[in-house]
């Protein structure tokens, strides 16, 4: 795979939009599902900013949690939208999803663009229509099914999973071959697309709105103020809400858990008295404790990961496990620092080191400049306008 240029500059990245907006007058945006706002969905608001023109095609949709963007255009879904409780049960569809994106038809289409951590990239594209599939992920659950630690599945469902995730691995593999390109969210990403796929990938991180965070004034504690740590984010079994409060505990330290989820009252009922479990927060009180607290502790693995930057961008340090996308994203010693496995004493050791540094206060919001929305779309600009060899102005 060639390497991209250099992003193009603003007034160039608006040219070279403009000439694939009039190259693709008719443009297909594909996404697994459309159920719950989150990070992959963020991406597929970004693709309808670059061609605000395009219609959706997803398996699941439900239109009450989205944005004009979304709800006034075209919006396909596929025929297990039909299914009573689909909205609610889309997991459980999964098996089937790889056939429902196989029956869209995209004749008539000049540019599919794909957003897929599951089955997207699995439709079938006319000849001569480029094909470009974003991927958030190879699908974790069928190539890593350690991935499914911790969630609470029936003896009888583990029992069905090895066949199961055989299948969906056959399925997954088969669907890698259809796009023209990968693009990957990290460059942790990219090396297991190459591992499990065998393609390369272009690696555009993921867009952050950090112009928002940019925004937020910082109060944190005081020297001799301990003060708080915070977690962000859903309370799933990955994500290792656990192990932030046990690492916080063992250093003495307290923290503040915001963010709902399957996981939450297993956490509640494991937390000891230096953790204080918020459930859902508003948008301002998550602003508020972004500006309070003293870092943020990120210690699951995660192929990319918006709140680390999101948090820097607020002008919040970052603790993280230095695995996957966060060690792309937190510059260790500089805006944060990262931790190399995950156990309490090795976290309460990181809270440790990050609280004997002198860290630049400028210096989280300064590196999460570089991961914003309008860099994003000029990134996938240039890889799209790569792909179909127009030229780069």
């Amino acid at each position: 795979m060639s390497p991209l240029p250099s992003p193009p500059t603003p007034a160039d990245a608006g040219a070279l939009i403009e000439d694939l907006r009039a190259r693709f007058p008719r443009v297909a945006v594909v996404h697994d599902w459309l159920t719950i706002p989150g990070g992959s969905e963020d991406v597929v608001i970004e693709l309808l900013e670059l061609f605000p023109h395009a219609e959706l095609f997803t398996t699941v949709y439900d239109p009450r949690p989205w944005p004009a963007i979304i709800t006034e255009r075209p919006v396909h879904a596929s025929f297990l939208n039909r299914i009573p409780g689909a909205v609610a049960n889309y997991p459980k569809l999964l098996p089937l999803m790889n056939r429902a994106f196989e029956s869209f038809d995209l004749s008539g289409f000049d540019l599919v663009l794909s957003s897929s951590h599951a089955n997207a990239k699995n439709v079938h594209t006319p000849p001569g229509t480029l094909h470009v599939c974003y991927c958030h992920t190879p699908m974790r659950y069928a190539w890593e099914p350690e991935f499914l630690a911790g969630e609470e599945i029936g003896r009888a469902t583990r029992l069905m999973l090895p066949p199961l995730l055989g299948h969906l691995r056959r399925k997954d593999l088969a669907g890698a071959s259809r796009p023209d390109v990968f693009v990957a969210n990290s460059a942790y990403v990219a090396a297991r697309i190459r591992r499990f796929y065998g393609r390369e990938a272009h690696v555009v991180h993921a867009p952050v709105d950090v112009d928002h965070y940019l925004q937020i004034e910082r109060h944190p504690p005081a020297p001799d103020d301990d003060g708080f740590y915070l977690v962000f984010g859903r309370v799933v079994p990955y994500k290792r809400v656990d192990l932030a409060i046990a690492g916080a505990g063992l250093a003495g330290r307290t923290v503040q858990v915001a963010g709902g989820g399957r996981a939450l009252e297993a956490v509640r009922a494991q937390a000891g008295p230096n953790a204080e479990l918020l459930g859902r927060v508003s948008d301002d009180e998550r602003d508020a404790l972004m500006a309070g607290a003293r870092a943020l502790l990120f210690p699951g693995e995660e192929d990319f990961g918006i709140v680390p930057v999101e948090a820097q961008a607020a002008g919040l340090p970052v603790i993280a496990y230095g695995v996957g996308g966060a060690r792309e994203t937190v510059l260790d010693g500089v805006t944060g620092v990262l931790f190399d496995t995950q156990t309490p004493e090795a976290l309460a050791a990181a809270i440790a080191r990050f609280e004997s540094l002198a860290l630049d206060p400028a210096a989280p919001r300064e590196n999460a400049r570089g991961f914003g929305r309008t860099r994003f779309r000029a990134e996938m600009a240039a890889v799209i306008a790569q792909a179909a060899e127009l030229p780069a102005r």
